[in-house]
């Protein structure tokens, strides 16, 4: 991975460089749930794809539209967003927290991208539920993928958190039901799980994989790769 330039965040130690990738993750604060509601869901993955640009965001439009008969979501992805922040390689999101595996195309997109994303989400979040403040437990965290089998790791490792929705210590005490488990994989529409196994949706539009390295040459490579972990146990 080529290192176009460098900057750093002085809020944080992790450098971000152009041309590299990394997990970006936060949580509500006092671990708090961020996601009360479909509703909420679908306006974290809209944003998702909205403030991936260098435009501003301007999602009262497609409340508006979306009013009219086509569903939020629907009229997000009509919009163009001219050009991109970052590439969004994945993410997933979770009751009180989500992740996103970014790689950095512009210098300050990742930091752009994120101030956005959370900015938005948060303003929707308190004018919906009628709460101040803060919704996020301070800056978002954000670890470089320093080695080719690490990126790898993490395309997985985001992709399995909805199985601690069902068993939340799969890991130190292994699955008790693999096939309930991978069941629950792919009904679960908050992660980009789906985009990759071959499932026809709208919220493809939201994930750039072509930035990868070419791990999974079909859906169900990536599908075997990923749900291989399920036999992991610490």
């Amino acid at each position: 991975m080529c290192i176009v330039s460098l900057y750093k965040n002085m809020s944080r130690k992790t450098i971000l460089a152009s041309g590299e990738f990394y997990h970006l993750y936060n949580r509500g604060t006092e671990k708090r749930k961020i996601f009360m509601d479909k509703t909420d869901y679908e306006r974290f993955l809209a944003l998702l794809y909205l403030c991936n640009s260098t435009l501003d965001v301007r999602i009262d439009n497609v409340k508006q539209a979306s009013q009219q008969g086509s569903t939020l979501l629907e009229k997000t992805f009509q919009m163009d967003r001219g050009n991109t922040l970052i590439d969004l390689n994945a993410y997933c999101l979770m009751p009180n927290h989500f992740h996103i595996l970014a790689h950095e195309h512009t210098e300050g997109g990742i930091s752009r991208f994120m101030q956005k994303l959370t900015t938005a989400y948060t303003m929707y979040f308190n004018t919906r539920y009628k709460r101040m403040g803060a919704l996020f437990q301070g800056k978002y965290r954000a670890e470089h993928a320093k080695s080719d089998r690490y990126l790898k790791y993490l395309i997985s490792y985001i992709h399995l958190n909805p199985i601690k929705l069902v068993e939340s210590k799969w890991k130190e005490t292994g699955i008790k039901n693999k096939i309930a488990a991978k069941e629950y994989l792919r009904r679960y529409r908050y992660s980009s799980f789906l985009d990759y196994g071959g499932h026809q949706r709208e919220e493809i539009r939201i994930i750039t994989r072509d930035s990868l390295p070419r791990y999974f040459e079909t859906p169900k490579g990536f599908t075997d790769s990923v749900t291989e972990w399920l036999s992991y146990r610490s």
